[in-house]
């Protein structure tokens, strides 16, 4: 029987839609003529999903307890009897109820699919095993109920379900995903809009990567080499040479032209395993690479051009950015250059050879070639070791009566060991000395420098050839033995660091180890102060030692790691070697700064990020707590009112007392005033949630602000009015600006005299419209109060009223700001207007007072 066929609808979080497209796709199939069953569907409550459910065919569930609880699964035996040709199970991650056959649904879906029957199922991304971490540092919540990555890879179709983190979390607000109950802990947690943003790009990349597996698969299968430009990939070969940041920022460039390309750099090392470029460049080259998006590789191969395109055909690279050559002229006749060979062999893929300061006949300065493997001292040592052990060769050799080849043979071994001690300049003047010694004591005639015969003019300059090839070969192994020692050192210093590092050293304790490992006095981090100044101001990070440099220029070497940090250390000079080390390790410590100074912030982030989650979940709690009993109060005080008003509960009659009518009055006043604040609480909050909808649009101000003074209800409200005779349009929400609108001016009338309104004056700028709501006067400040400027008694710039107005404004791109004059407090409201509409002239007759 043929295996089922396994469609998986894949979505970032629950609500996004995944079990409303498979029901979708279930009712597609039966349409088409197919046998389509529910085996298991969850619709949480969700009248939608629930209604779409309808008229399929369902198989009932079976029936389990677990701890004296009844629970319900699919019936496994029941939907392989049926055996329809499609099933419709949800949640392919779910864990069974215990007693179940499987443990795992996934593993009920597994037998339908051997029994040949078709599965759609859904899932969310956070169940994958291989997410399982990421979702846990981005969420806070582990999940327990996980699904191995390799049976949703196994699936024949995998389709995204995707929505706005916005739009889901509306889809919240409205109660379409959880209980009213739930919504409020859900939006200040899991349902954060950095969390789904965060979850989302994981189920589009977790997504993209499975495309890509499965079109390498195809060009495999089909032995497809020649890469295909489903989108570009351009790869830059770097040297470790100078050049290496004007090909990457090139690269960078031909990247940035082409949407959704992707930038790789890649370093060849030679087959005998040592860098022969900059280790300091390549460091500085491989963190452009990445600080610009892109990524860094490094491979081995005898041959660069061909290590190049083997990497180049298995990364499906479509273009590659080579230097120009280094190499003189001369030496380009005689063997072509790297980027020539690569453009031979390159196929389709296209190579950028870019010209740079360093290429040959460049003002730059060349790369230094590499040290010889002997010194100064190796190369006269040798050659006085040669001085005296050829003549004494010599001496025992004519003693002997030695033949010419025996001869030789004798010198070679001298030779030999001449070139391994001093190299090949002094194996070169061993040999020519120990031929002339040969042509003068073994060849005829003897005791002459001429030579009779030719077999032994073959035999000296064989002699010569062998002394040369030997020598090259002797000074080429103790240069690379001695560059193999020094990248080991370096390697094993650098590898104490990393790993002190991972074990989260602190940093005097690095910088311990950096001054024992290069036997200074002194270390010390130093870092500049960001502030401009007459002389820059060094300040210390950390230190060790005796008298740790409080100045670069206080220390005998200094190794900077970047515009604010250098390492300064005091002792003895370094050469060359250990500079470029001690400039890795500077690097190192930088990084090890750096993530100290990111974990702090974090954490301190974390805890007010924490904080504020705190303090919006206690006042969405306060004030879903508050409105029941403020609602209660509110109605006893009317009820009461309207006793007082009647003559008493007993009917006895009698007009109301006015004191007590007045205290009913500002009682009612003061609960209403506490409901208001309550929705202004929750609505503030909602608003930092992101979970108050906006319908930005083209809004008449005159009709906001009639609204508005509707809004404030009857009362004897005297507002002073002065406005231009022609508004132009604001882009705002029409509610929200009614709504900012009424809570400034009611504001503005609770703190103003009743002999002296309040004034709102609006006034006409380029591209925007401002409101100003005055106060009315209040009198003279109070004895020793400030006569300009300062807070207005009673009047807090800050109250929850001014700042709900304000964040709303700010949420339709306006600004709000509070000034005091004196003794008048005034609220400036700045919203941009619609340009270039035509605003027809209102009619502003009767306006006033």
């Amino acid at each position: 029987m043929a295996r089922g066929r396994l469609r998986i609808y894949l979505g970032a979080a629950p609500g996004v839609g995944k079990t409303y497209a498979m029901l979708q796709e279930g009712r597609r199939l039966r349409s088409l003529g197919a046998e389509v069953v529910i085996a298991l569907v969850e619709p949480h409550g969700r009248r939608p999903t629930a209604a779409l459910a309808e008229g399929l065919e369902t198989v009932p569930r079976r029936t389990l307890v677990h701890r004296g609880v009844p629970l319900t699964e699919m019936d496994l035996d029941a939907v392989l009897a049926r055996h329809p040709q499609v099933a419709l199970v949800d949640e392919l991650a779910h864990t069974n109820v215990p007693g179940s056959r499987h443990t795992k649904r996934w593993q009920d879906v597994e037998e339908l699919l051997a029994a040949g029957i078709d599965v759609v199922t859904t899932l969310n991304v956070q169940h994958l095993e291989s997410l399982n971490d990421v979702v846990r540092q981005i969420t806070g919540v582990t999940q327990h109920e996980t699904l191995p990555d390799e049976v949703a890879r196994r699936a024949d179709q995998i389709e995204l379900v995707d929505l706005l983190p916005e739009t889901l979390r509306r889809r919240l607000v409205h109660g379409d995903i959880y209980p009213a109950d739930r919504v409020e802990a859900a939006l200040t947690h899991y349902f954060r809009l950095g969390n789904l943003t965060a979850l989302r790009e994981l189920a589009l990349l977790w997504l993209a990567d499975r495309v890509e597996e499965g079109l390498q698969r195809y060009r495999a299968e089909h032995g497809i080499t020649a890469p295909w430009e489903t989108r570009e990939r351009i790869l830059v070969g770097l040297t470790g040479g100078p050049e290496g940041e004007t090909l990457i920022r090139r690269a960078a460039r031909i990247t940035a032209r082409t949407p959704g390309s992707e930038l790789l750099a890649l370093h060849v090392v030679p087959g005998d395993g040592l860098t022969h470029g900059d280790p300091t460049a390549l460091s500085a080259q491989r963190g452009l690479v990445e600080s610009l998006g892109g990524s860094y590789h490094q491979t081995t191969g005898e041959d660069i051009p061909q290590a190049l395109l083997r990497f180049a055909e298995a990364e499906n690279v479509t273009q590659i950015v080579l230097g120009a050559s280094r190499r003189g002229r001369l030496s380009l006749l005689l063997r072509a250059g790297v980027g020539q060979r690569t453009i031979h062999g390159s196929g389709p893929i296209d190579v950028h050879i870019v010209p740079h300061e360093a290429a040959a006949g460049g003002s730059a300065p060349r790369p230094p070639r590499p040290a010889h493997g002997t010194g100064p001292v190796r190369r006269w040592s040798a050659l006085a070791a040669a001085a005296l052990l050829l003549p004494a060769l010599t001496l025992l050799l004519t003693a002997a009566r030695a033949s010419l080849g025996g001869a030789l043979l004798v010198y070679l071994l001298a030779v030999v060991l001449t070139a391994l001690l001093g190299g090949r300049a002094p194996a070169l003047l061993a040999a020519v000395a120990a031929s002339l010694l040969a042509d003068y004591y073994f060849t005829l005639p003897t005791h002459s420098v001429d030579v009779e015969r030719a077999v032994d003019i073959v035999a000296l300059i064989v002699f010569l050839a062998a002394a040369w090839l030997v020598g090259t070969a002797a000074e080429a192994a103790a240069r690379h033995t001695r560059q193999a020692v020094r990248a080991t050192s370096e390697a094993r210093a650098l590898s104490r660091m990393a790993g002190a590092m991972m074990h989260g050293q602190d940093l005097p304790t690095l910088l311990e180890q950096v001054r024992e490992n290069f036997a200074l006095a002194a270390v010390s981090l130093l870092e500049r102060d960001s502030e401009p100044g007459p002389e820059p101001r060094w300040y210390i990070v950390a230190s060790t030692g005796d008298r740790p440099p409080e100045r670069p220029w206080d220390a005998d070497v200094e190794a900077p790691v970047d515009d604010r940090l250098t390492l300064a250390a005091r002792g003895r000079g370094l050469n060359d070697d250990d500079l470029r080390l001690l400039t890795a390790c500077a690097a190192q410590l930088g990084i090890a700064h750096t993530q100290g100074t990111l974990t702090r912030h974090a954490a301190e982030t974390d805890t007010l990020a924490a904080a504020e989650r705190t303090r919006a979940a206690l006042l969405l709690a306060a004030g879903h707590d508050l409105r029941a009993p403020l609602g209660a109060a509110e109605a006893a005080l009317g009820k009461l009112s309207d006793l007082v008003r009647e003559g008493g509960p007993d009917g006895s009659g009698g007009g109301p007392d006015g004191e007590a009518a007045h205290l009913l009055n500002s009682a009612s006043a003061a609960v209403r005033r506490a409901g208001a604040l309550v929705t202004d609480l929750d609505d503030l909050s909602r608003l930092h949630a992101g979970a108050l909808d906006l319908y930005l649009r083209p809004v008449d101000l005159d009709e906001a602000l009639t609204a508005a003074l509707d809004d404030l209800g009857p009362g004897g409200h005297d507002i002073v009015l002065r406005l231009p005779p022609q508004l132009p349009d604001v882009i705002a929400d029409a509610a929200l600006l009614t709504r900012v609108l009424t809570t400034l001016a009611a504001d503005a009338l609770r703190h103003s005299p009743a002999d002296a309104p309040p004034t709102l004056t609006a006034e006409t700028l380029p591209d925007r419209l401002t409101v100003r709501i005055a106060d009315g006067a209040i009198g003279a400040p109070a004895p020793g109060a400030p006569a300009n400027g300062g807070t207005v008694p009673d009047r807090p710039g800050d109250s929850l009223p001014l700042r709900l107005s304000r964040d709303l404004t700010e949420a339709m791109g306006g600004t709000l700001d509070t000034t005091t004059t004196g003794h008048v407090f005034a609220v400036t409201l700045t919203l941009p207007t619609s340009a270039g509409r035509p605003v027809p002239a209102p009619d502003h007759q009767g306006r006033g007072t």
